[in-house]
């Protein structure tokens, strides 16, 4: 399997040499390939439907595009005047559509959003157990080929823009969009790199003198960062085909620029180099990379807890699917044997290369999966799902926190409701936005499904046509059930009372710390 970076390389590469046409309703496909095939080699394609019909045309070299350009014209300006940007997005319409309607045939368009819940428990209904209902629900959401390369497409269309004014730099996903844990239809997180730079500093040792380009000094790389998204977000804005609600927030503690891009059909948000955020991206590719039962079981129960109210793409108060996926890890860390190595056996498995110290936090595991032994664990997925919600149905919350370097509960270090360690900020806690009633939702809803896969009879609710497994925790909870429901979230009502207590103390106690350090 290959590496985080020779996949991110590669895709980047390919994006490189792809161009995307928005078509007439009546296309010939055959037609257009024919005629594109004039200026080179097609390696792959496929076509979409966004706001009309739209083809993803990779060819084999980048030359193909730059004579393809040539023969293009720019749009005629009655009711408009147009901005000359030549970008790599164009559209064709048929010079004569009558003649070639008769040849009309449908095209294969390729989804580019998940099926809607309803649909997805009747297909999981027709499953044979809650594994292969696991299966199928990973793969209904995951994210596509097409969907993967269209993403890279969006990413490389924006370091055109780039390129004008840094030539070196370079534009990147990270998160969802490459960690393997990406679901159809999320937004695109990209972010602009410079380190090519750095790279390139040291060839520069040889010859008898200090060479250096003058470059304009700022006193703080923040204030760059601003400067710089600030000029990019602008020309998006002003110059950009299809780019749209672009929105500058550069006094985030993040600085980013957010904006739609119409043509690909996503929602980007934009920021400067986070080597920590790629860091964590590698961190769960490898992770979903170890074992196919990682990744089922991480989007199981992402998708239960969006049914369920406990996750929201609204920040506020609910648990993250980050902090969801990292419980998920954690989890497969604890089974006997593991499912995942902890962090610090990964970074015992590095080697000098996989060295990252980012802003004095040790960023260091492997990246060569092959050094990873596979796991000896023959759990299957029908049992690993009951016993995480049976496993976080009983976590004791109020006094553990969830911490993957080192794969056990470790004691809180402070009285947030759930505390789970960021893996490479030591000192952050990822889930600080959770609060108690969140954190109570949750422990009841993963009670509840814990008793529901235990006690449920599959043969009955099949000759019933009710939906079993984990459709049946697919569905709204508490209608038909409440009161068993209540007898299964007594006593969670009480640890609120003793937490807000517990914090009090720690409070309390830390004042009389200060005051007599006075």
């Amino acid at each position: 399997k290959k590496t985080f970076t020779e996949v991110q390389t590669e895709r980047l590469e390919q994006a490189e040499r792809t161009i995307l046409i928005k078509c007439s309703p009546k296309l010939n496909e055959k037609k257009l390939l024919q005629y594109l095939s004039s200026h080179g080699n097609i390696k792959s394609h496929f076509f979409f439907e966004n706001r009309g019909i739209h083809a993803l045309i990779e060819f084999s070299e980048k030359d193909s595009i730059v004579s393809l350009q040539d023969a293009i014209g720019i749009p005629s300006a009655a009711q408009h005047h147009v901005v000359p940007f030549k970008s790599r997005v164009f559209t064709f319409t048929l010079k004569n559509p009558v003649s070639q309607a008769a040849e009309e045939t449908p095209l294969h368009l390729s989804p580019q959003s998940h099926i809607s819940v309803k649909e997805l428990i009747q297909k999981l209904c027709c499953a044979d157990s809650v594994s292969s209902q696991m299966y199928i629900l990973l793969n209904e959401y995951q994210l596509t080929e097409e969907n993967i390369k269209l993403r890279f497409l969006a990413c490389s269309l924006v370091r055109d823009f780039t390129r004008a004014y840094f030539p070196d730099s370079t534009v990147k996903p990270f998160g969802s969009s490459v960690n393997t844990f990406g679901k159809l239809g999320s937004d695109v997180d990209m972010f602009l790199d410079f380190h090519d730079l750095q790279k390139h500093a040291t060839k520069m040792k040889k010859g008898p003198f200090e060479m250096e380009y003058q470059m304009k000094r700022l006193p703080s790389e923040r204030l760059a960062t601003q400067k710089i998204l600030s000029v990019i977000g602008d020309c998006l804005d002003n110059f950009g085909p299809g780019y749209v609600n672009v929105q500058k927030i550069l006094n985030a503690r993040c600085p980013l620029v957010k904006f739609s891009h119409q043509p690909t059909g996503f929602q980007c948000d934009l920021s400067v180099s986070n080597s920590i955020a790629i860091r964590s991206s590698e961190l769960l590719y490898i992770y979903g990379s170890l074992d196919s039962r990682v990744r089922a079981l991480v989007f199981t129960v992402r998708c239960w807890a969006r049914v369920h109210g406990l996750t929201n793409s609204v920040p506020g108060n609910w648990i993250t699917n980050f902090s969801l996926t990292m419980m998920v890890m954690f989890f497969l860390q604890k089974r006997s044997p593991p499912i995942i190595p902890t962090l610090d056996q990964l970074k015992e498995l590095a080697d000098e290369k996989d060295k990252h110290i980012i802003g004095g936090y040790d960023c260091t595991f492997v990246s060569d999966l092959s050094k990873i032994k596979p796991s000896e664990s023959t759990e299957t997925l029908d049992v690993l799902l009951g016993e995480f919600f049976e496993y976080f149905g009983n976590f004791d919350f109020r006094k553990n926190s969830i911490n993957l370097r080192k794969g056990k509960e470790v004691n809180k270090p402070e009285s947030s409701p759930l505390y789970i360690w960021n893996p490479f900020e030591q000192d952050l806690n990822i889930s600080k936005n959770v609060n108690q009633p969140q954190l109570e939702k949750f422990v009841a809803m993963a009670r509840e499904s814990a008793w529901i896969l235990q006690k449920e009879d599959k043969t009955q609710r099949v000759i019933n046509k009710e939906p079993w497994g984990l459709a049946a925790l697919l569905l709204p909870f508490g209608k038909s059930n409440s009161s068993k429901m209540k007898n299964r979230m007594k006593g969670i009502g009480s640890e609120t009372i003793r937490s807000l207590l517990d914090s009090l103390k720690l409070n309390n106690a830390n004042n009389l710390q200060k005051a007599v350090g006075k």
